[in-house]
């Protein structure tokens, strides 16, 4: 396979099952927040050092393929797709942002500034793509390009648990010092 195919050289790209589409139409928008997302996240799992942390963050980047699959492919379609967003995955988000409220660390926050350490930083900058990318989807929903009410559910549950995971990892850094 070779990566240079010069398709996109007029400003047009292909979505799954080859409908072409301008690259800055709001779907190809969104599969780029997807990336951006994706990468951030990416570089939260290479910098810490908890296991659990980097296999719920891969699960995470999982999902997120997941949902650009469906975003990028055409309603008709979309029932081919072998996995969607469902109740599920929100269910599995909720009780880890279960688990990190019970636990000491949500004792004392409202807003936080980010950068205290590598981790929690890509983890705001993950938190805050989330949120951009669920902007984004609500666009897509009212559009109709989109009806699965699972996957801004999703992304917004998403946030939350990203916002959490960063604060757990400023107050295992500040323990430190």
């Amino acid at each position: 396979m070779v990566i240079t195919t010069k398709t996109g050289d007029k400003g047009k790209t292909s979505l799954c099952r080859g409908k072409r589409v301008a690259k800055d139409s709001l779907r190809i928008e969104i599969c780029g927040i997807l990336d951006e997302l994706n990468s951030y996240l990416g570089i939260s799992k290479s910098l810490t050092k908890d296991i659990k942390l980097k296999q719920i963050v891969e699960s995470i980047q999982k999902d997120l393929f997941i949902i650009g699959a469906e975003v990028a492919t055409e309603a008709r379609h979309r029932k081919q797709l072998k996995v969607r967003i469902d109740n599920k995955f929100i269910e599995r988000l909720e009780e880890l942002i279960e688990q990190l409220e019970e636990s000491s660390i949500c004792s004392s926050f409202c807003f936080c500034l980010p950068g205290a350490n590598p981790v929690s930083s890509s983890l705001d900058v993950s938190r805050a793509l989330a949120r951009k990318l669920e902007r984004r989807i609500v666009t897509l929903k009212r559009k109709k390009f989109i009806n699965n009410d699972f996957v801004l559910i999703y992304l917004n549950r998403l946030s939350d648990l990203l916002f959490l995971f960063a604060r757990k990892t400023t107050k295992k850094f500040s323990k430190k010092k």
